[in-house]
C-alpha cells in the first residue's frame, strides 16, 4: 500500500510539473489561415510551397511516417494532376493542383510530378537476392523517407532530443496550426547551452534551434516573400493538410447535411401545422 501511494504521488508530482511547464507557455495568437472558417479551404499554392520548405529544411530532422509520396498526387492533394482544356487552342494541358473549373483527374500512378518527387529521394531497401541493404530511387508507394534509421540515432544527432514525427503534428498539439506557426516565428534569439528560448514552447526553452532563416528556401515565384513568417505560414499550411487531407470534403458534406436538416425541419413544422390545425392546444 505504501509503495502504491508513493508511486501515485510521484505520478501526480510529475503531472503537476508538466502542467506547470505547459502553463508557463504563451498562448499562440490567431493567424488568418485560409482553412480556419467553416467554409475555408486549403491554399494549394501555400501547401506546395510548404512541402518545399519541409523537404529542404524540416525533413533533415523530422519524418512523416504516415504519409506516402502517392498521397501528394491524390484528389485534393497539392500535386494532384488534372488535364484542363485550353480555351484558346482547345487542347488538353496538364495542370498541377485542382483547377478552378472542370479538369480531368489523372491517376497518381500516371502523375509525372509525383513520380519525380519520389524518384528524387534515395531509399534504403533490401536486395531480394543477397539480403543486403541497397539504395534505390524512391517510388510513389514509399513512405516519406525518415532522416534517421531509429530513435537512438535521432537522439544522438540532436543532443539527446527526439524530433517528433510531423504527420499529424497540428492535430497532436494544443493550438493546432496557430501553435506551429507561433513556435516557428517565436524564437527570441536568447539561448542557454543547447536550449533556445521560445515563449510558445512549454517551459519556454526548446532543444530545436531556429530552423528557418530568410532566403533559405528559394521560391519559384519571385513575388512571394522569402521571409521566416512566409516560410512558417507555408509549412504550417502543408502540415495542416497532412494532418487532415480530407478537410474540404468533410466541410462540403457538412454544409449539405445542414441544408438537408434545415429543409427537413421546415417540412416537419409544416406537417405539424397541417395535422394539428383544427385541434386546440
Amino acid at each position: 500500500m505504501l509503495r502504491a501511494i508513493t508511486a501515485a504521488a510521484a505520478v501526480f508530482i510529475a503531472g503537476a510539473g508538466i502542467a506547470f511547464a505547459a502553463g508557463d507557455a504563451e498562448h499562440p495568437h490567431d493567424h488568418p489561415f485560409s482553412f480556419d472558417s467553416p467554409v475555408g479551404a486549403y491554399d494549394m499554392g501555400a501547401v506546395q510551397r510548404g512541402y518545399q520548405v519541409y523537404q529542404q529544411v524540416c525533413a533533415n530532422c523530422h519524418g512523416m511516417d504516415h504519409l506516402a509520396y502517392r498521397h501528394l498526387g491524390e484528389r485534393g492533394a497539392p500535386f494532384a494532376l488534372y488535364m484542363v482544356r485550353n480555351e484558346e487552342t482547345a487542347e488538353l494541358e496538364p495542370h498541377v493542383g485542382k483547377p478552378a473549373h472542370g479538369g480531368q483527374f489523372v491517376d497518381v500512378t500516371e502523375n509525372a510530378y509525383v513520380r519525380a518527387i519520389a524518384a528524387g529521394v534515395t531509399v534504403t531497401d533490401v536486395d531480394p537476392n543477397s539480403g543486403q541493404p541497397v539504395d534505390r530511387p524512391g517510388r510513389i508507394s514509399d513512405r516519406f523517407r525518415s532522416p534517421f534509421p531509429n530513435e537512438i540515432a535521432a537522439r544522438a544527432s540532436n543532443g539527446g532530443a527526439y524530433p517528433p514525427d510531423l504527420s499529424v503534428i497540428t492535430a497532436a498539439r494544443h493550438g493546432g496550426a496557430d501553435y506551429i506557426y507561433a513556435l516557428l516565428t517565436g524564437y527570441t534569439g536568447a539561448s542557454e547551452g543547447t536550449l533556445y528560448e521560445n515563449p510558445y514552447f512549454p517551459g519556454r526553452m526548446i532543444a530545436m534551434p531556429p530552423p528557418l532563416i530568410e532566403g533559405a528556401v528559394p521560391y519559384a515565384d519571385p513575388e512571394t516573400p522569402q521571409t521566416v513568417e512566409q516560410y512558417s505560414a507555408d509549412v504550417t499550411h502543408f502540415l495542416q493538410w497532412a494532418s487532415d487531407p480530407h478537410m474540404e470534403e468533410r466541410k462540403k458534406l457538412g454544409i449539405v447535411v445542414l441544408a438537408f436538416l434545415i429543409v427537413l425541419s421546415g417540412l416537419l413544422y409544416l406537417s405539424y401545422k397541417q395535422i394539428w390545425r383544427n385541434e386546440s392546444h
